[in-house]
């Protein structure tokens, strides 16, 4: 296949990314010595850094590849600037006085992750606020739009009643869409076109515990209830150093992990559905998107921190392995 085609056609694309936006905060430093108020280290912070987390990573992976995502969301005017620096669209945002945006700030000391505080709402957003951000998806899709991404990470974003309004409405203009999900709204989403939970997931919100290393049919059973329940087309799962499954009606696919030097799995996962959707989009058939995703989630696990995927050095790795 030839790749650069393939990636040059993911290009322009405008893709709805809906769901919790949150912001990723580092404090980054040298730990010398040992705090003498308490046994803890001190670190002398050396650099400061906001990313984009959560849907807006998904955003950030979407730009990287050459695609043009819009974010649909309920925040706080904290993330703005932050949006404006990236190059996304706050057309989709419905902005709240009475709602913090989340953020996640992580104190490394000598390259090593020591400690991480959560600011966060999770309650569900409020009916009016529901109301005004199906209007604007509304709006957007019949704008013209080629995928639906839910980032879903149980922040309040996704009700039940927006998840089945925006699903029908992309169904109807047979738009494809994609669900990165956790286990709050996990069988909510009935009817998308694929739908990637990671093993952990699988198990939590099917109610189920099997070992996938000692019985591979129980989890083939499971993914079989998954789809019982949520009649969606694809079923994409990631099963960490085992690599990823995929399974599209009688087809299924284990692609197996690539050998990596692991520095972090932030984010690893908005950068998977990010590439699946894009592969989906194009029309690339199932095994494809499993191989490429797989490799792209890798990729940014060799990085500190959430990073989104180096379009050139994806090109690079996809054109090596994956040689017919």
């Amino acid at each position: 296949m030839d790749f650069k085609n393939l990636f040059d056609q993911f290009i322009g694309k405008r893709i709805l990314v809906i769901g919790d936006v949150m912001i990723d905060s580092y404090l980054r430093g040298k730990v010398n010595r040992v705090s003498p108020e308490a046994p803890v280290p001190i670190v002398s912070l050396d650099l400061e850094e906001d990313r984009l987390g959560g849907a807006a990573n998904v955003a950030v992976n979407l730009i990287a590849m050459g695609a043009l995502p819009i974010i649909c969301s309920v925040v706080g005017e904290i993330l703005k600037s932050l949006l404006v620096e990236a190059g996304i669209s706050d057309q989709g945002l419905v902005y709240s006085a009475d709602r913090k945006t989340t953020i996640k700030t992580r104190v490394i000391g000598n390259n090593q992750q020591l400690l991480r505080i959560d600011s966060e709402q999770t309650n569900p957003i409020s009916k009016l606020e529901e109301k005004d951000l199906i209007e604007l998806v509304k709006v957007l899709i019949n704008s013209g739009v080629d995928g639906v991404v839910f980032e879903d990470y149980n922040k309040g974003v996704l009700t039940p009643t927006l998840i089945q309004n925006v699903i029908s409405l992309a169904n109807e203009k047979g738009i494809v869409s994609t669900v990165d999900p956790k286990k709050e709204n996990f069988l909510a989403y009935k009817n998308v076109t694929l739908f990637k939970p990671n093993l952990k997931e699988l198990k939590e919100g099917l109610g189920l515990d099997f070992s996938f290393v000692h019985s591979k049919d129980k989890f083939e059973e499971a993914v079989v209830q998954l789809e019982k329940e949520l009649n969606n087309n694809i079923s994409f799962v990631t099963l960490s150093e085992h690599g990823v499954f995929i399974k599209d009606g009688q087809e299924q696919e284990y692609i197996a992990a690539h050998l990596r030097n692991i520095a972090d799995v932030s984010g690893a996962g908005d950068t998977v559905i990010s590439i699946a959707t894009l592969c989906l989009i194009a029309g690339v058939p199932i095994k494809l998107i499993a191989e490429i995703s797989n490799i792209a989630g890798g990729l940014v696990c060799e990085k500190s921190g959430v990073v989104s995927i180096d379009k050139a050095q994806l090109l690079e790795e996809v054109e090596e392995l994956l040689a017919q």
